[in-house]
């Protein structure tokens, strides 16, 4: 009885640890909603606010630059809606250029909180489950990490939550992670931190900004081309490969 009682007590605090970020971010993002927070991650909550932002801002630069980047952090961790409206905002408030750095900090915080998270969680037991297609794709994946993160990350066609996720359940390393991320957003950002440094004039004028117009074709293909270079290590090695296979 005692053994029994000492084992499951022994478990406990492994469990406790292994998902317990879990669920800290699922009952993180129940309570976001719940309490209508998404309600203040909108143009119409920094239109109207926006007087009190720009004095906050003015009089307390830097206690605003670290409340943005822990509410950008929070944001992302909590993978909710509203990390485009915060990038655009930080434009608004600091500047196309500062308001690029807040925002990749933020951005970049967030991540790499999911991605611990979901590794400690659920990254070793998916892999230990996977089978053999899966596990080839993790050893490929992760031989290439850096490139084939930053690809993922420059191009805007895949969602934000799910690369934050996808690495943890390939064993990528939380150094390549942090740097690819770090990195791999932004040029994105600078783009609508850039729209965000005209915001005020869109304010005056009683309108929003349409987001649908700030990606043009011509910006799709600069972002491809720049992740097209991300992958160029990865066709260079495999050129090699291929060079010193031949007999």
């Amino acid at each position: 009885m005692t053994d029994s009682h000492n084992g499951e007590s022994a478990k406990r605090p492994g469990v406790l640890r292994r998902f317990g970020p879990l669920a800290l971010l699922i009952l993180a993002i129940a309570a976001f909603f719940a309490f209508g927070l998404d309600e203040w991650l909108s143009f119409r909550a920094i239109r109207d606010n926006r007087d009190a932002l720009q004095a906050f801002v003015a009089e307390r630069r830097v206690l605003a630059a670290i409340a943005f980047i822990a509410v950008y952090a929070t944001a992302t961790a909590l993978s909710v809606p509203g990390a485009t409206v915060l990038t655009v905002t930080g434009g608004f408030l600091f500047g196309n250029i500062f308001g690029t750095v807040w925002a990749v900090i933020g951005a970049t915080i967030g991540a790499t909180l999911v991605f611990l998270a979901a590794r400690s969680a659920l990254g070793d037991a998916l892999r230990r489950r996977a089978g053999g297609r899966v596990k080839r794709l993790e050893e490929g994946f992760r031989e290439n990490a850096f490139s084939y993160l930053l690809f993922l990350r420059l191009v805007p066609l895949f969602p934000f939550f799910v690369v934050n996720l996808a690495p943890a359940f390939l064993g990528v390393r939380l150094r390549t992670y942090v740097a690819a991320t770090f990195i791999g957003i932004i040029p994105g950002g600078f783009v609508y931190a850039q729209v965000g440094h005209g915001l005020d004039s869109i304010f005056r004028a009683g309108g929003e900004p349409d987001l649908g117009d700030i990606f043009t074709t011509d910006v799709i293909l600069a972002f491809v081309g720049l992740g097209l270079l991300a992958l160029l290590p990865v066709a260079v090695r495999r050129f090699r490969a291929r060079r010193r296979a031949k007999p």
